[in-house]
């Protein structure tokens, strides 16, 4: 059975070897002119699409990987600012929990934004791109079945002109020819329907990719937006923090310092926006130093005029005078 098996692809091993030269042949007579060549303008046309469609997707797909690379590098950047923040963060300091919290939502946003843009992206492209190897390689088939059968056909038809007629040649090299050309014809049937239907299918793939990158863009940076809003707002308050603690730090000594027009503190107990030019913007928490008016006639009923200490530490002067009013304050 061995020695069968070895004759078997001993055979085979030489028919593929002549069919090579056969072709390598043809081609020669067909480049030097002394042969015609089948010729498919159509076809070449829908390879040539074929040839442009495979290189503007394993473009997208090299550069949407590099996109995710980016996605992934980021991460790792915020992972670690967010980190380092919660390292530094005294467990004393305002919202303290808060800033562990946005940390870890942070680094799972990230996470999901990542895994869905390749669950809703990548996969597909994949198998998109997949589909290429294979009809390439049925490409190239073609063209060798193709040029198999203008050979037979040659043949063929040389045997026919041949003065010396040999019916057996002849009809083996008529049966060679049919069986060229079945083989060619069924995978250029095949090729003819599958590339425009392949061609068309980049559109979807386009329009998959693009919609899935720019849906989730668009929620990740949604979610974000409110995690980074919220840091914000704990950074405000930590800030408001650090100026509430200096004054009453350094109550004792600044008192004395003040400049004689002060007539008093008072603390902010609740938040109060400025509703004109003339008038404060309050935190709760500030602390004010009131000031008379500089006529009574000025000074409305439950209003107060003053200047907020945080400035009077900083500038060393009265200038940011502003009008607030006073049930929204304590004395101090």
């Amino acid at each position: 059975m061995a020695e069968v098996g070895k004759g078997v692809n001993a055979g085979k091993l030489a028919s593929n070897v002549q069919k090579r030269i056969t072709r390598a042949q043809e081609k020669v007579l067909q480049k030097l002119g002394k042969a015609d060549e089948t010729k498919d303008t159509a076809f070449e046309e829908e390879v040539a699409k074929f040839n442009k469609q495979l290189i503007d997707g394993s473009k997208l797909q090299k550069d949407f990987k590099a996109y995710l690379a980016a996605v992934k590098t980021m991460h790792e950047c915020s992972k670690r600012l967010h980190d380092c923040l919660a390292e530094m963060y005294d467990p004393e300091w305002f919202g303290k929990e808060e800033v562990d919290s946005i940390a870890e939502d942070t680094d799972l946003l990230w996470q999901d934004f990542h895994q869905n843009l390749v669950d809703n992206a990548l996969i597909s492209m994949d198998t998109y791109l997949a589909q290429f190897p294979d009809i390439k390689a049925r490409i190239a088939k073609r063209e060798r079945k193709l040029v198999d059968f203008d050979s037979a056909r040659h043949h063929f038809a040389s045997i026919q002109k041949s003065k010396k007629k040999d019916e057996v040649k002849i009809s083996k090299a008529e049966e060679d020819l049919g069986r060229a050309q079945k083989v060619f014809e069924e995978i250029n049937y095949e090729l003819q329907e599958e590339l425009p239907t392949l061609w068309d299918s980049r559109v979807g793939l386009y329009v998959n990719t693009f919609q899935s990158v720019a849906g989730l863009e668009l929620k990740f940076h949604k979610d974000m937006g409110k995690l980074n809003q919220n840091l914000s707002d704990i950074m405000t308050k930590l800030d408001e923090q650090r100026l509430n603690e200096t004054p009453t730090v350094t109550n004792g000594s600044s008192d004395a310092e003040l400049p004689p027009s002060v007539l008093y503190k008072v603390k902010a107990v609740h938040d109060y926006g400025a509703t004109d030019s003339d008038e404060l913007d309050l935190k709760a928490g500030d602390i004010v130093l009131v000031l008379p008016f500089a006529s009574p006639d000025e000074q409305d009923d439950g209003w107060l005029m003053g200047v907020k200490e945080s400035h009077w530490l900083q500038n060393k002067n009265l200038l940011a005078t502003g009008v607030f009013p006073e049930n929204f304050t304590q004395k101090l």
